[in-house]
C-alpha cells in the first residue's frame, strides 16, 4: 500500500515508467539513418529550434513570421531557465528583481539566486479556497517596480495545479504592459496538462501575439514526450524587432558557451523527428491525450473516494486543478502523519503527484487523507 506521490514523473496505471511508442519509433528511425555523435552548434539543432518555436507559438505566429523570435536549445526546463537567468543578470539593470509565485516550483529560487538575482514572492495560492488568490496576485504584481521579471507558469501550475482563467490571464498581461513588467514563462507541461498542445500554449501566445509583449519562455520535453533523462528543452525570446532578436541570440550563445558549451543531440533529434513528421506528430498527440486522460480519470476517482471517506468537505478542487500535480491543502503535521502512519510519501507542503497514483489505489489515499484530517 506504500505510495510514492512525491516524484513529478508519469507512471502507468501499473506504476511503471512509460517510454512513449512514438519515441521508440523516432529512435529507430534515427538509428537506421546512421546519425553521428558530433557536437551540435552552440545554439543547438536547427531543426529542433524551428520545431520547438513553432510548437510553442503556433505555425501562424506573427512573431515567428516577422523574425522576432530568438530560440536557443537548452538543457531541459531547468537549464533553459538558468540560461535566461544569466541573460537577465548580465543585461538587465543592476537590482532587477525576479518575482515568483507563492508557492512555486522550489528550484526557481535556486536557479535565479544562483545567477545572482534577487527574488521576491507574489501571492498566488489561497488556502481558504484551495484556489487562486487573484486579488493578491494583482496587488503584488501591481506594486512590482517597472522592469521586474515575473515568472509565470504557462499551464498546470507547479505545485498547485491552479491556473488563472483566460480572463485573468488577460488582466495579468495588461498589468505587465502597463507596469513595464517582463514575463518569463516556464512551460513544462505543454500538451501534457490538458492533452491539447494549443490549449496549453494559450497564455504565452496571448501575451506575445494579442498583447505584443516582449517575453522569455523556457520549454521542457521531459513530461510531454517522457524524455526525462535526455535533458531537452529551449529558451525563447520574443522581441520587438528582428535586429534585437539577432543580438539577443548572439549574446545567449556566448552565455551558453561558458555554461555548457553546446547541448545534447539525441533528445533534440527525437523532438525534431516527432514534430516534423505528420504521422509521428499525430501519434504523439494521441499518446499525450492518453497520459492526460489517465491523470484526469485518477482525479475523478480520487475526488469521489474523498467525498465518500470525508463527507461534508468540498473536494471539488481535486478536479478543478489541472495537470499531474495537486495541492491537497494538508498541513506539514498532516503530511508527516501521512508518511509515518500510512506510508504515503509526498512533499512537505502537501503536494502530490497524481501521475504516481492509480485508480486502484485512490481509495487507500482517500482513506489516509480522511484519517489525518480527522486526527488534526
Amino acid at each position: 500500500d506504500r505510495l510514492n506521490l512525491g516524484v513529478g514523473a508519469y507512471r502507468t496505471e501499473a506504476g511503471a515508467p512509460w517510454v512513449l511508442p512514438v519515441v521508440r519509433e523516432a529512435e529507430a528511425r534515427l538509428l537506421a539513418s546512421g546519425v553521428d555523435k558530433e557536437y551540435l552548434p552552440i545554439d543547438g539543432l536547427a531543426a529542433f529550434n524551428d520545431a520547438t518555436a513553432r510548437l510553442l507559438l503556433g505555425d501562424a505566429s506573427p512573431a515567428l513570421a516577422g523574425g522576432r523570435v530568438a530560440t536557443i536549445q537548452g538543457l531541459s526546463g531547468t537549464g533553459s531557465l538558468r540560461l535566461g537567468a544569466a541573460f537577465i543578470a548580465k543585461f538587465l539593470p543592476p537590482g532587477t528583481t525576479v518575482y515568483c509565485s507563492d508557492p512555486t516550483w522550489g528550484n526557481h529560487f535556486n536557479i535565479f539566486g544562483d545567477a545572482g538575482l534577487g527574488t521576491k514572492r507574489y501571492r498566488y495560492f489561497d488556502p481558504a479556497t484551495i484556489g487562486l488568490d487573484f486579488e493578491g496576485l494583482m496587488a503584488d504584481l501591481g506594486a512590482a517596480p517597472p522592469g521586474s521579471v515575473i515568472v509565470l507558469h504557462g499551464c498546470a501550475h507547479n505545485p498547485t495545479g491552479v491556473d488563472p482563467s483566460r480572463e485573468q490571464w488577460g488582466a495579468i498581461a495588461d498589468l505587465c504592459a502597463s507596469r513595464g513588467l517582463i514575463p518569463f514563462f516556464d512551460v513544462a507541461y505543454q500538451g501534457f496538462a490538458s492533452g491539447d498542445l494549443d490549449a496549453d500554449a494559450w497564455a504565452p501566445r496571448f501575451f506575445a501575439h494579442e498583447k505584443g509583449l516582449e517575453l522569455l519562455v523556457a520549454q521542457s520535453y521531459s513530461k510531454n514526450l517522457g524524455l526525462y533523462g535526455e535533458r531537452v528543452g529551449a529558451l525563447n525570446f520574443v522581441l520587438a524587432d528582428p535586429a534585437t532578436a539577432g543580438r539577443v541570440l548572439s549574446q545567449a550563445k556566448r552565455i551558453a558557451r561558458a555554461l555548457y558549451s553546446n547541448p545534447p543531440a539525441h533528445g533534440a533529434r527525437i523532438v525534431a523527428a516527432v514534430v516534423g513528421d505528420p504521422a509521428l506528430f499525430g501519434q504523439w498527440k494521441v499518446e499525450m491525450a492518453t497520459m492526460a486522460g489517465r491523470i484526469k480519470a485518477v482525479r475523478t476517482r480520487l475526488a469521489a473516494e474523498l467525498a465518500a471517506a470525508a463527507p461534508g468537505r468540498d473536494w471539488g478542487f481535486v478536479t478543478r486543478q489541472i495537470g499531474m500535480l495537486s495541492f491537497t491543502g494538508l498541513t506539514p503535521p498532516q503530511v508527516a502523519r501521512m508518511t509515518a502512519v500510512h506510508h504515503v510519501y509526498m512533499t512537505g507542503d502537501g503536494r502530490i503527484s497524481l501521475a504516481g497514483l492509480s485508480e486502484a489505489k485512490a481509495p487507500y489515499l482517500a482513506a489516509a487523507m480522511a484519517d489525518v484530517i480527522k486526527e488534526a
